[in-house]
């Protein structure tokens, strides 16, 4: 969606060609990773000569590609990552979890964290590939759609979740995803109240998926941790929702026993 102007003032300390530059490279995405300049400058709101001298500067730094014409992005730009997920602890303190869990149910298992409106693969067990797109550590989707987002926006406190549903934008994934607001929260009480979410096939047509949350020593919801599966299995009977609740609490045992926080 084209940007639209802020009007509330600027910190005096942002910089805004490295916001716009920033843009640029969260136009693309698992469904657009190839773009022309025109449908960068479309997705970004900029002009097609900002959008030009932008992606120019990231093609000579290495982290974006070009035939020319389309642009791309390259895998230089993970090490804008690496610094953050190599000193976050959940990765390396959830991963024999998580193969542990696919071992045991015969199907891939993630963790993930929350970021704005999305949530970000930080961990992950595939076992096979089940979704139309490949999914690894970053792989980004919208909370509202999945599993692991429902249960870390049911750990919101009530102002952040109030928030959440005001700004989100709640498009339809599939024709069951649920895009009502009320509908959503009332959803997000079910999932606080019985300690765990389903989704089925609202992120895609043939995926269901479980999750359930990962919590610090103070009982914040701080991760969560799912395991997707086709349709036609049952993703909510006790085969997936005991042995990912035994898993989730796991991980949260070790990460309050060593003491280390992720925020």
């Amino acid at each position: 969606m084209p940007q639209t102007d802020d009007p509330a003032p600027r910190d005096p300390d942002f910089v805004q060609s490295l916001d716009r530059g920033l843009a640029v490279i969260r136009a693309f995405g698992p469904d657009r990773p190839v773009l022309t300049l025109s449908e960068v400058a479309r997705e970004t709101g900029m002009s097609r000569a900002a959008a030009r001298r932008f992606l120019h500067t990231l093609v000579d730094l290495g982290y974006v590609g070009t035939d020319g014409r389309e642009f791309h992005l390259r895998p230089r730009l993970l090490e804008l990552g690496y610094a953050y997920l190599s000193g976050l602890s959940l990765p390396q303190v959830a991963q024999p979890h998580l193969q542990h869990l696919s071992d045991e149910v015969h199907e891939s298992s993630s963790a993930a964290i929350l970021d704005g409106h999305d949530i970000v693969y930080v961990a992950r067990s595939a076992v096979s590939r089940i979704m139309s797109v490949a999914i690894g550590v970053g792989t980004r989707f919208p909370a509202y759609a999945t599993s692991m987002g429902r249960v870390l926006l049911a750990g919101l406190d009530d102002d952040a979740l109030d928030e959440f549903l005001r700004t989100a934008d709640l498009a339809p994934r599939t024709t069951a995803t649920i895009t009502d607001p009320a509908e959503l929260r009332a959803e997000l009480t079910r999932v606080r109240e019985r300690g765990w979410a389903l989704v089925d096939q609202e992120l895609e047509a043939g995926v269901r998926s479980v999750a359930a949350p990962v919590r610090d020593a103070a009982g914040r919801v701080i991760a969560a941790v799912n395991v997707a599966a086709p349709a036609r299995r049952s993703a909510d009977d006790e085969a997936f929702v005991l042995p990912l609740r035994r898993a989730a609490a796991a991980i949260s045992e070790d990460l309050a026993r060593t003491g280390i926080r992720l925020t």
